[in-house]
Order: C-alpha cells, then sequence, then structure tokens
C-alpha cells in the first residue's frame, strides 16, 4: 500500500479515474436497488451518476493529453487515508437514510482527495482541473439537495414514505408480530396448565422456558423457509426468521419470568397481568401497522388469548 503524498501526477490522475469509475458505479447501483421501490429517490441518483461520468470522462481527456491511451489500474485500496466501504451487495435491502449519508460521506472524501491532488500538482492544467473538481464536490451536496426538492415534491415523498412504511411492515412488522403472538398466546396453556397442575413456580417456568425456546426456534425456521422473499417483497428469509423467532421466544418468556417468585400465588398473579400488558401490545401494533381497527384488534387478541388462559388452567386443574 502506498502514501498518497509518494505518488507522482500521473498516478494521481490514474487514481482520480478509478475513484470517479467507483463512485459511478456505486450510484448505480442505488439506481438499480431503489428503482422498483423507491423510483423517484432513484432519478435522482441516476442525475449523480452522469455527474460523475463526466468528471472521469474530463481526467481521461487530461490523462490522454498528458501521459497517452494506458492508464494504470490504481484503486483506493492500494493507496493509504481513504475510508473502507462496506460492499453494497452485503447491504440489502438498501435503506434511503442509510444511503444518503454514503453518498455524502463519498462527495466529501472525493472533495477532500481533489483538494490534496490540487496542492501537489505541478502543471498548471492539472491543478485547474483538480479545483475545479474539487469546487463542483463541494458543491455537488447543494446541487443533490437541488435535485431532491425539484424531483422530490410532497407528493412524491409522501409516496416514497409510504413505501418505507410498506417494506418495514413486510419485512419486520410481520414476521416480528406473528412471533409475538405465537409466543405469547400459544404458550398460556402450558405455562399456565404446570402452573396450576403442580403447584410450583419451578416447574412452571422450566415448562414456560423450554415452551418459549422450542416455539422460538420453530416459528424462526418456518419463516425463514417459507419463502425468498423475491415476488413477495418480504425482505430476506435469514432476518425474518430471526425476528419471528426472537419475538416468538420473548413472547413467552415475558409470563414466564415471573415464575421465578417463589409464592405460586404472587407468580400466577404477576403472570396474569404480564399477560394483559402482552395482549395490549399485540392490539396496539396490531391497530398502528395493520389497519385493524382498535376495537376489533383488542376483541380478537383478547379473545384468543382468554381462551387459550382458560385451556391452560382447566388442564392443570383437572
Amino acid at each position: 500500500m502506498r502514501d498518497f503524498h509518494s505518488l507522482n501526477e500521473k498516478e494521481i490522475i490514474a487514481l482520480a479515474i478509478s475513484l470517479e469509475e467507483e463512485d459511478e458505479r456505486v450510484y448505480s447501483d442505488y439506481v438499480e436497488g431503489l428503482r422498483e421501490n423507491f423510483p423517484t429517490t432513484a432519478a435522482v441518483f441516476e442525475e449523480m451518476r452522469k455527474e460523475e461520468t463526466g468528471h472521469r470522462q474530463r481526467l481521461i481527456e487530461l490523462y490522454r493529453k498528458r501521459f497517452g491511451e494506458h492508464i494504470p489500474l490504481i484503486r483506493r485500496q492500494d493507496v493509504k487515508g481513504f475510508v473502507t466501504r462496506a460492499p453494497l451487495w452485503l447491504a440489502q435491502p438498501l435503506q434511503l437514510d442509510k444511503i444518503r449519508g454514503q453518498a455524502s460521506a463519498m462527495e466529501v472524501e472525493t472533495r477532500r482527495f481533489y483538494e490534496r491532488a490540487a496542492a501537489r500538482a505541478p502543471d498548471a492544467a492539472t491543478r485547474q482541473l483538480f479545483d475545479d473538481l474539487a469546487q463542483e464536490e463541494r458543491t455537488h451536496a447543494e446541487r443533490a439537495a437541488a435535485l431532491k426538492s425539484e424531483k422530490l415534491g410532497k407528493e412524491e415523498l409522501e409516496k416514497e414514505d409510504e413505501a418505507k412504511r410498506r417494506l418495514f411492515v413486510l419485512q419486520i412488522i410481520q414476521p416480528g408480530l406473528a412471533g409475538l403472538m405465537d409466543g405469547s398466546v400459544s404458550t398460556l396453556a402450558p405455562v399456565f396448565a404446570a402452573a396450576f397442575a403442580t403447584r410450583n413456580s419451578w416447574d412452571a417456568f422450566l415448562v414456560g422456558i423450554a415452551a418459549s425456546l422450542g416455539a422460538g426456534i420453530s416459528m424462526g425456521f418456518a419463516e425463514g423457509l417459507s419463502d425468498d422473499g423475491s415476488l413477495t417483497g418480504r425482505g430476506r428469509p435469514l432476518l425474518r426468521g430471526i425476528v419471528e423467532g426472537a419475538m416468538t421466544t420473548l413472547g413467552g418468556i415475558g409470563h414466564t419470568l415471573p415464575y421465578l417468585i417463589h409464592d405460586f400465588r404472587i407468580a400466577t398473579g404477576v403472570a396474569v397481568v404480564v399477560v394483559i400488558i402482552e395482549l395490549a401490545i399485540i392490539s396496539w401494533v396490531r391497530h398502528k401497522y395493520m389497519d385493524t381497527p382498535p376495537l376489533t384488534a383488542a376483541l380478537q387478541v383478547g379473545v384468543g388469548g382468554a381462551l387459550v388462559f382458560l385451556t391452560g388452567i382447566l388442564i392443570g386443574s383437572s
């Protein structure tokens, strides 16, 4: 790896060409990744990609005049001082706020590169081009904001906010809610059946932990193997499986932990309160994200939870 100060003018221009080509491809990946769900923001990044293409062409023209046709491959990872970028293909699905922040960081880094390069360029034409590109990168964020204001009006921003919300519901809320409902409701019967059958808090706790972990593993695998998200838009199956498995386990553990209290009656009373809180949270999530009327959500969850709860008590008391 070379230090920037050890590069000569030819190598600096070659590095600049490589940097502009990489930024151009990054913006192209942004466009491709956002086109389906966020077409307006994709159009903004398409404008930025075209700008980077123009920078690269100007640098290539200068290089040809000074040094000929062969341009050595000098990459950012070959020179000390550049920030390491995470591969874009590892960051799927793309998140709007995150990639906008990454784009700003790219512009700042490129501007600083051109400022340092201009200070070291002995040729007047090279120094002038680097100064011009540094100035353009300095105003890049402002021009990008202008593009955003121009292309992303109130209606378009509302559409993209709705698209983000839809993706969040499909990829996080739905599997998480399914897991929370399964963990909170399905484990009620074995936990309270064990509690009333044995009248022993520790026995009820062991049954609850086993049921919660078993349900979490089962639901996680079931969700992860259900579909790959390519047609449904539900995102990566691994993420959905982890979310659903974790929420299933959490839903069961919530009303299991009170049975760490030695006194059976107190533990059961606390567990009942926790169950009511769990069902209330599930109802609220269904109302907020699944557009279920609050009364309907409360009745659906409450009736189901009450039936399972009574089933556990009847079996345990028989």
